[in-house]
C-alpha cells in the first residue's frame, strides 16, 4: 500500500506534499560518530577555549518526578539489499527479470495492444447465415457477381478448361536449326502442358514441375555472371530482411531520475513499488508501468522547467531535517483562510488544475533532492499543521484533495516516513476515529496526532529545536545561529527554579538565545566573575515573560575577565515546561 493511499478516505484535507531542500546542508543523524555540521563562519575552537561544558542546577520547590517522554525515534526498512528478508530479496530478483523483459519489449511507452480480431474458425454471429444465404440465393439484379475462385474447382475441371485453351499444333521445327534451350525457371505446381511428338500428334501430360523454356541466343559461357548478380540479389534481399526482422534495443525508463535496472539506485526505486504492493511481484510491475505512462502523458520532464508563480510558498514549504536525518515538510492548511488566495486557487476548474500541476511539480523538484542510494535517506517527515484548517464544508478544496490524493498515492509510493499532525481540531479526530478501522497496521504506526497544547511537545520528538522554525516552537530563524548551532533541550519541573551556569576563560562576546515552551515563566540572566572581589553584573533582571511576548530571547554580553554566566527559569506554574537554549562565543577585539 502507497504512503499517501491512506489520506485517501479523509478528503476534507488537502494532501500532503513534499518539498525542496538542498541535502548538503543536512546535519548528522541521531547516532551518528560526526557532530554537526558548523558554517565557516561559526567555528568552536574559540568557543571551546572560552566556554565549559555548562553546568545545571535546579531548585525544586515540589516533589513531583514526572520527566518528559524521551525523544521516539522510528525505524524504517532497509534499501540495503543484503538487510532484506529472503523473500523480499526474491521478490526483487523476479521483478528485476520482468522489468527487463518489459524493457527489451517496449512495455513501458508503448500503447496498449488493440483487441485481437475474431480467429478463422470463430466467425462473429450472422457471418455462417449471411455466407449461407450468398450461395443459395442469386445476386440481387444489377448487383456484381461474386468473384469465382479458381482455385477451388476440381482438378479435373481444371484440365479440361486447359485442354480447351491449348492452341492448335504447329509444324515441328527443324532440330538442326534450333537454339539452345536454357532452363531459366521452375515453377513447382501441378499444371498441364503440351509436347509435340515426331509424327506431329498433341498429347497432354500432367506433370509435377513445368519447365518452362526459353530460347535465347547467349551463349552458354555468359550464363555464370547472370547467376551471380541473382545470388548477389538474393544475399542483399536476406540481409535487408535480416535488419528488419531484428529486435530493437531494449528502451531506457527513468523515474525521479533514477534509470531503471541501471546500478543500486534503480534497487531503491523498485523496492518502493514492492513495498506498496505487499510484494506482489506482478502487482509492482503494473504500478511501474502505469507510473511511468502517466509521467509520460503528465508530460513531468516539461513541468519541471515551468513557472506556476510563489503564490502558494507559505502553504507548502521545507525545513530542516528530522534526527534521523530526513527533510520535513510543513503544510499549512490555514493558509486557505485566506478568502482571496482560496478563490485564486480553487475558484473553477482551470484554477484546481494549476494547483494539482504546482503540487506535482513540487513534489518532483523535491524528490530529485533525495538520496536513493542503498542506505541513504530516500524519505521525507511531513508536519501537517490543521490549525484553522477549512473544515469539510470547502467542496472546492475537497474536490483538488481527492484528485491529488489519487495521483500520489498511485504514481509516488514509500515516500513518507512520518507523518506527524499538530494543532489537530476536534472534528478530525473525531473523522480519524472513524477512519482508523480501515486503515492497515502500517499505516497507522507511520501517523502522529498532537493537540494545540501538546504540538510543540510532539514535533520537538522527531525534530530538534535548531531544525524547527520558530512559530512551531523552535529555535530556527534568520539570525546570527543556524541550524548548525546545536540546541539544549532541559524540562523545567512544576514550581521549580532551573539555573544553567555557562563558564568562560578569556575575554569574549557572548551571545545566546533562550526559549520556554508556553513561557508564564520568569527569566533572568547576570555574570559573575571569578575574582573574589569582583561584583556580579546584571545583564538582564528577573522578569516574567508571558506566552504571548516575543518567543525567543536573544542577549549578548562582552566579557573581559573569566567568570560565569547564570541564566535563571523560574516556573511557579503547576506545569513542567520545556527550555531550550544555546550560545556561541566570539574572541573580542578590545
Amino acid at each position: 500500500m502507497a504512503d499517501l493511499e491512506v489520506q485517501k478516505t479523509a478528503q476534507e484535507q488537502p494532501a500532503v506534499m513534499v518539498t525542496d531542500v538542498p541535502l548538503t546542508e543536512k546535519p548528522t543523524a541521531v547516532g551518528e560518530k560526526e557532530p554537526p555540521p558548523v558554517p565557516e563562519t561559526e567555528e568552536n575552537p574559540v568557543k571551546r577555549k572560552i566556554v565549559e561544558e555548562p553546568i545545571e542546577t535546579e531548585v525544586s520547590k515540589s516533589t513531583d518526578d514526572e520527566k518528559m517522554p524521551q525523544t521516539v525515534s522510528f525505524k524504517e526498512e532497509s534499501t540495503r539489499v543484503a538487510d532484506l528478508p529472503d523473500f523480499e530479496k526474491k521478490a526483487l530478483e523476479e521483478l528485476k527479470m520482468l522489468v527487463q523483459q518489459a524493457l527489451n519489449n517496449h512495455e513501458f511507452t508503448a500503447l496498449p495492444p488493440p483487441p485481437s480480431p475474431p480467429k478463422e474458425d470463430e466467425k462473429p454471429v450472422g457471418v455462417e447465415d449471411e455466407e449461407k444465404k450468398a450461395t443459395e440465393e442469386p445476386p440481387a439484379s444489377g448487383a456484381p457477381l461474386p468473384p469465382v475462385d479458381e482455385s477451388a474447382k476440381p482438378e479435373a475441371e481444371t484440365k479440361k478448361e486447359t485442354n480447351d485453351e491449348v492452341e492448335p499444333p504447329q509444324q515441328p521445327a527443324s532440330t538442326e536449326a534450333a537454339e539452345p534451350v536454357v532452363v531459366t525457371e521452375v515453377i513447382e505446381e501441378n499444371v498441364v502442358t503440351t509436347a509435340v511428338d515426331d509424327d506431329g500428334a498433341k498429347t497432354v501430360e500432367a506433370i509435377e514441375e513445368t519447365i518452362v523454356a526459353v530460347s535465347t541466343s547467349v551463349p552458354p559461357e555468359q550464363q555464370p555472371p547472370m547467376k551471380e548478380q541473382e545470388a548477389a540479389a538474393v544475399s542483399e534481399a536476406k540481409e535487408a530482411e535480416a535488419e528488419a526482422t531484428s529486435p530493437p534495443p531494449p528502451e531506457e525508463v527513468l523515474i525521479w531520475g533514477i534509470k531503471l535496472l541501471e546500478d543500486e539506485k534503480s534497487d531503491v526505486i523498485l523496492l518502493k513499488f514492492l513495498r506498496a504492493r505487499d510484494f506482489k511481484v506482478k502487482d509492482a510491475l503494473t504500478m511501474i508501468k502505469n507510473t511511468v505512462r502517466w509521467r509520460k502523458e503528465f508530460c513531468i520532464d516539461e513541468l519541471l522547467e515551468e513557472s506556476l508563480g510563489d503564490d502558494l510558498e507559505k502553504v507548502v514549504f521545507m525545513h530542516g531535517y528530522s534526527k534521523e536525518g530526513h527533510p520535513v515538510c510543513y503544510n499549512v492548511y490555514g493558509q486557505f483562510q485566506n478568502k482571496e488566495l482560496y478563490q485564486k486557487t480553487f475558484s473553477d476548474e482551470e484554477k484546481r488544475l494549476k494547483f494539482l500541476r504546482w503540487r506535482i511539480q513540487f513534489l518532483e523538484k523535491s524528490i530529485r533532492k533525495l538520496d536513493f542510494s542503498p542506505g541513504g535517506i530516500s524519505t521525507i517527515v511531513q508536519v501537517n499543521d490543521l490549525k484553522n484548517s477549512p473544515g469539510p464544508g470547502k467542496w472546492e478544496l475537497r474536490q483538488a484533495t481527492k484528485q491529488a490524493l489519487q495521483l500520489l498515492q498511485d504514481n509516488y509510493p514509500e515516500f513518507v516516513a512520518k507523518q506527524v499532525f499538530i494543532n489537530v481540531p476536534w472534528w478530525y479526530m473525531a473523522v480519524n476515529r472513524m477512519i482508523s478501522p480501515f486503515l492497515t497496521q502500517r499505516t497507522k504506526s507511520k501517523f502522529v496526532f498532537a493537540g494545540p497544547s501538546k504540538s510543540t511537545d510532539t514535533l520537538l520528538k522527531y525534530v530538534s529545536a535548531e531544525q524547527v522554525p520558530v512559530q512551531y516552537g523552535g529555535l530556527s530563524k534568520d539570525g546570527e545561529f543556524g541550524t548548525g548551532d546545536a540546541v539544549t533541550e532541559i524540562t523545567v519541573k512544576p514550581s521549580a527554579k532551573h539555573t544553567v551556569e555557562f563558564a568562560v576563560t578569556e575575554a569574549c562576546l557572548l551571545s545566546w538565545e533562550v526559549r520556554v515552551v508556553g513561557w508564564d515563566v520568569r527569566y533572568g540572566a547576570e555574570f559573575v566573575p571569578s575574582a573574589e572581589e569582583g561584583y556580579t553584573v546584571i545583564i538582564q533582571k528577573a522578569r516574567k515573560v508571558g506566552s504571548t511576548e516575543e518567543p525567543v530571547v536573544c542577549n549578548s554580553f562582552k566579557i573581559g575577565e573569566p567568570g560565569k554566566l547564570l541564566v535563571t527559569i523560574d516556573n511557579p506554574t503547576s506545569r513542567k515546561k520545556k527550555l531550550l537554549y544555546r550560545l556561541k562565543a566570539k574572541p573580542s577585539t578590545d
